[in-house]
């Protein structure tokens, strides 16, 4: 392999399939928010399910911005930086806590 063969890269389709993940991932937390949000204010209204469908808005607000950073980071060139640790520390939080929000919200 020659020196010029190993600094021409061919991302090929890696960064449009990573941003099509965000994407995903991204309509998947605004469904787990979308679906909170009705539980929580289904039927009986209790201060807890209010401060629960606020905290589940507020975390899905977060993630929505560090997907579309990312997302537009992912489109802007064909080799983009990669993902800040507290960016990727933040996104995974995010995620997690919708869930755990959900699922109490839930049960």
């Amino acid at each position: 392999m020659s020196a010029d063969a190993g600094r021409q890269r061919d991302p090929g389709l890696q960064p449009e399939r990573t941003r099509l993940a965000w994407r995903r991932t991204t309509l998947a937390s605004t469904v787990a928010a979308v679906l909170a949000t009705k539980t929580a204010l289904h039927g009986d209204v209790s201060p807890v399910g209010i401060i629960g469908c606020a905290l589940c808005c507020a975390l899905w607000l977060g993630f929505l911005l560090v997907a579309h950073r990312r997302i537009r980071a992912l489109a802007s060139t064909d080799s983009p930086l990669a993902l800040a640790p507290r960016h990727a520390t933040a996104a995974v939080l995010c995620t997690v806590a919708i869930a755990a929000c959900g699922a109490a919200l839930v049960f």
